[in-house]
């Protein structure tokens, strides 16, 4: 099968775990917060605090995190990070023991995971293409679009609940702590990669080198068009698919922390179809005109959590919605690893997370407060609509298919990893 011959790369195995490893501790911390905070007399609007500064620390050390992983080894700083998440939530998962955790103590343990996630992503991003090679990098991001949902949204949700079902979700926390225990042997067990050499000798200063991954996005049409639209998108919808889905099952299902799992395990199956079916079979020629339409098509079964007051539309929305949005994530990993210079990956990768989530905090925070003024139908439909519109102006304005044509991402043809984007910048309208 395709979809799994990184495995057969014994440094990927490693690689792979402490990804799944991470993942787990996220799908598990997503249910296990959401039910602490309810467990301490808190709402919609308290989540959102505490989602906002977790989404707030990673926007914030996103970019720096870039600039760290083209300039120190890459596993060193997922050693870091891994340690990090453990001394955060290790303490943390202590407290509700005892009776003594707060909002407040949440809030700090989310910030320090935000952090840490805004440090991971670039430096495992870069560190993809140096372990296996150019013509499985496909196949590498269909496996991890596979792990995500279903640690994310199956397995951990799954466990979470189970959990606080049985115990609370203070016992939740200390399964999150766990794993990002494993999470840190497996990111030890990485073998070191050396940093890249640059051209010319001792490389410019750490600003130098962010202003260069500006640059760089700047002038590259496909990148800056597909970053200013999941920016908008992520603006409207993360933040009531992240916040108000817990409080659509609870209020208009009647649903508790197993129903809510259920509606996770449905995403995360969504998502698990999706990559396999992205990561096995050839990109699309016109690759990003179908990742900009799936993106914007994914948004419309949110209105679902709006409308419905039964538990199975709300799962098969978020079946829908695993599918469309994890599909295209595959093709966007293969093409920021095949086109964007190694030695620019970890920069770039860190400004699309940060341009690209810039807005999740805002959403986070937002979402909330409004659905408790206007409820949450109306949220949800805005949610569904927007960025149908937003994907619409970014196919017509943005002039994608020429590119696209001439920039095919067929994995079994010649290795194009490396190969810098157009240089657009000296046509009109750039």
């Amino acid at each position: 099968m395709r979809a799994i011959r990184p495995l057969r790369h014994p440094a990927y195995r490693w690689l792979a775990g402490n990804l799944a490893c991470s993942v787990l501790a996220e799908g598990l911390w997503v249910v296990a917060v959401v039910w602490q905070v309810i467990a301490l007399g808190g709402g919609a609007g308290e989540f959102s605090l505490v989602s906002g500064v977790l989404a707030l620390g990673a926007v914030v050390t996103a970019l720096l995190g870039g600039v760290l992983a083209d300039r120190l080894p890459q596993r060193g700083i997922l050693v870091v990070v891994a340690a990090m998440q453990v001394a955060a939530v290790g303490p943390v998962a202590v407290l509700p023991l005892s009776g003594s955790l707060g909002l407040v103590a949440l809030v700090v343990v989310a910030g320090v995971i935000g952090v840490a996630g805004g440090l991971m992503f670039p430096a495992y991003s870069a560190v993809v293409p140096r372990l296996v090679p150019a013509d499985e990098l496909q196949a590498v991001n269909g496996l991890e679009g596979m792990l995500r949902p279903v640690l994310l949204s199956a397995v951990g949700p799954a466990i979470a609940g189970a959990v606080v079902a049985a115990a609370g979700p203070g016992w939740a926390l200390v399964v999150v702590a766990a794993a990002s225990l494993a999470a840190l042997g497996c990111a030890w067990r990485l073998p070191a990669t050396p940093v890249l050499e640059r051209e010319g000798g001792e490389g410019p200063t750490a600003f130098a080198d962010l202003r260069e991954g500006f640059r760089y996005m700047r002038r590259t049409r496909w990148l800056l068009v597909t970053l200013l639209f999941a920016s908008l998108m992520v603006l409207v919808v993360l933040g009531p698919l992240e916040v108000l889905v817990p409080f659509a099952v609870k209020d208009r299902a009647g649903g508790g922390p197993g129903d809510h799992a259920v509606v996770l395990a449905c995403y995360g199956a969504g998502g698990v179809v999706g990559s396999f079916a992205a990561g096995s079979l050839r990109s699309p020629r016109r690759y990003l005109t179908a990742m900009i339409t799936m993106w914007s098509v994914a948004s419309v079964p949110l209105a679902v959590f709006g409308l419905a007051t039964s538990l199975w539309p709300m799962a098969l929305a978020a079946f829908a919605v695993g599918v469309l949005f994890s599909a295209p994530q595959v093709i966007w990993g293969t093409l920021l690893q095949r086109r964007v210079p190694p030695a620019l990956l970890g920069r770039v990768s860190s400004l699309d997370f940060f341009v690209s989530l810039a807005f999740m905090p805002v959403s986070m925070a937002l979402a909330g407060p409004i659905s408790g003024v206007v409820g949450l139908e109306p949220v949800f439909l805005v949610a569904s609509v927007v960025p149908l519109v937003v994907g619409a102006v970014a196919l017509l304005l943005g002039r994608l298919g020429p590119d696209e044509i001439a920039h095919p991402l067929d994995p079994t043809g010649p290795a194009t990893a490396g190969v810098a984007g157009p240089d657009l910048s000296s046509r009109s309208g750039t």
